[in-house]
């Protein structure tokens, strides 16, 4: 053979390398998008606590964290929001959802990114334009309560089903129970 031809040979040879090896390393970790830094990796062995998740995803901005969590391997921490219930014909808050409130609050704040939207539902009784009407007003009693918290007012929207989604199917009072309430969704899981 003569030099040009090696020449080409090796160039070519070092090419499909660099592809294997740029493939290898996609695969394995996951590139920081629109920055220069290094690549960040999987933690070698899973987070089990709080602050041990906070510090093994790199600081990136809230759209880009979900994807990141997931590309790391890191498991995504399921928040348990709880529903605030109602007396029928009422968008009072009780004493035991004002507690459950002030834990979905404690969330919120402890996590500045999350929105969430709050559902206003109603039982079967009385007319659908009525129904919309309680469900909004218990949605914003829910809201207003964990804005006076200290939850950013743009974390929060809210939304009435009146008596359009019900929880519960059966015609009887316990039934009608779980139906009246302030029901809580992530915002990316409401669209």
């Amino acid at each position: 053979m003569n030099r040009k031809t090696m020449v080409l040979f090796a160039s070519f040879v070092f090419l499909i390398v660099m592809q294997a090896c740029n493939r290898k390393v996609e695969s394995t970790a996951v590139k920081s998008e629109g920055t220069t830094g290094p690549v960040a990796k999987a933690p070698a062995t899973p987070p089990t606590s709080d602050r041990d998740l906070i510090e093994a995803i790199p600081p990136v901005s809230s759209r880009e964290q979900v994807p990141k969590q997931a590309a790391l391997g890191v498991p995504k921490k399921a928040f348990q929001f709880q529903d605030a219930f109602f007396d029928y014909d009422k968008a009072l808050l009780h004493p035991e959802d004002k507690a459950k409130l002030q834990e979905n609050a404690k969330i919120l704040k402890e996590h500045p990114e999350m929105k969430m939207v709050i559902e206003g539902h109603c039982d079967e009784r009385g007319t659908t334009e009525y129904n919309l009407a309680l469900g909004n007003r218990r949605a914003e009693a829910a809201k207003q309560y964990l804005i006076n918290l200290g939850v950013q007012p743009s974390q929060l929207s809210t939304i009435s089903y009146g008596k359009e989604k019900p929880f519960c199917f059966e015609h009887n009072e316990a039934c009608f129970r779980e139906n009246r309430r302030a029901h809580f969704v992530s915002a990316t899981e409401a669209n």
